[in-house]
């Protein structure tokens, strides 16, 4: 284990045209997170994470029991953002056009006409995504991906911001087609949401007691704000160190004993983006190691696959990151 100092964060965000507005992102964010709190209780890392991948413009899986306000975490975020919202309960029999939408005959004017399905939305919902056929799933795939959508041999450009939040149980398997390794790696972030504790839930309940807190949300911001935020982001400083630490925890990931699969460039361009926006969240123009520590487990546990062996041992892929984290030293960043 390293006996490196902490990270001692005192850099300074770069000047000129490349400086970052952080203060627009931390304002945004916390706007965001106080008006969802209205609704949702006790889950502020959660809206936090939700939030990092929203500005870096990735998408969710939300990893859960159900009655854990997955859902009302996706309508939430929506009404606070002026978004449009539109969910998809998947089902095996959904079909890939119920999705993307399908080309119907007019007879009037004798001309097919496209009508777009619900992937035209800026937030889509797909519930329970591993009970869809992977057909129907990767139908998602260009949508996620490219921000667009081909039906008939005609290419639609989705409106932005798009995001997917995607939700599964992590205990029902019965009838459901498990996400295959390339669409999970098409996901940003995966984490759940949890019970809540007692208080928390006392509290849900009175909210709840006349009518549901999401109907009383207000918009407190707009899809251009949230789009300017997305381009702020990327303007956050990444210290060499940082990117290099960042680096060999991806390496070790591909040289572990106990897993099969490691993390893919995709992986470590996911962490360096999710750093920047961890970092403007904070209110900081410049990221440091413990913002990748923050997202490290939410970006990285999906696309690890452990050893059958190391299954059985009941090795987990938090397990094996907490233990590569611990032995890299941690690079110290002064201004």
């Amino acid at each position: 284990m390293s006996d490196a100092p902490p990270v001692v964060a005192r850099s300074s965000a770069r000047s000129g045209a490349d400086t970052a507005n952080v203060a627009l992102v931390s304002d945004l964010t916390k706007r965001v997170i106080a008006n969802v709190e209205h609704a949702i209780v006790g889950k502020r890392k959660q809206l936090v994470l939700a939030m990092v991948a929203w500005l870096s413009d990735g998408h969710v899986l939300l990893e859960d029991v159900p009655g854990v306000a997955k859902t009302m975490l996706a309508r939430a975020l929506a009404k606070s953002v002026g978004c449009r919202f539109k969910r998809v309960q998947c089902t095996p029999d959904l079909l890939p056009t119920d999705v993307t939408g399908t080309s119907i005959f007019n007879q009037k004017n004798a001309e097919f006409e496209f009508r777009p399905g619900p992937v035209f939305s800026q937030i889509l919902l797909a519930d329970e995504i591993n009970r869809a056929t992977p057909r129907t799933q990767a139908s998602l795939l260009e949508a996620m991906a490219e921000g667009r959508v081909t039906v008939d041999g005609t290419t639609h450009t989705l409106e932005k911001p798009f995001w997917v939040i995607a939700t599964q149980n992590p205990v029902d398997h019965e009838g459901t087609f498990p996400l295959p390794e390339a669409q999970l790696d098409r996901f940003l972030m995966r984490f759940s949401l949890g019970y809540p504790s007692m208080d928390e839930e006392m509290r849900m309940l009175d909210l709840l007691q006349h009518t549901h807190p999401v109907d009383r949300l207000k918009e407190v911001a707009t899809a251009a704000e949230l789009l300017e935020a997305q381009t702020e982001i990327r303007k956050v400083h990444v210290d060499p160190r940082v990117r290099q630490y960042f680096l060999q925890i991806i390496d070790q990931t591909r040289n572990h004993g106990d897993l099969a699969l490691g993390g893919s460039p995709r992986a470590s361009i996911a962490l360096f983006r999710c750093s920047q926006a961890m970092a403007a969240v904070r209110g900081r123009g410049f990221a440091t190691p413990d913002d990748v520590k923050r997202v490290l487990a939410p970006v990285m546990n999906h696309r690890l696959i452990l050893k059958p062996e190391s299954r059985l041992r009941r090795v987990t892929t938090e397990s094996v990151l907490q233990e590569i984290v611990s032995e890299i030293a941690v690079p110290t960043i002064e201004g």
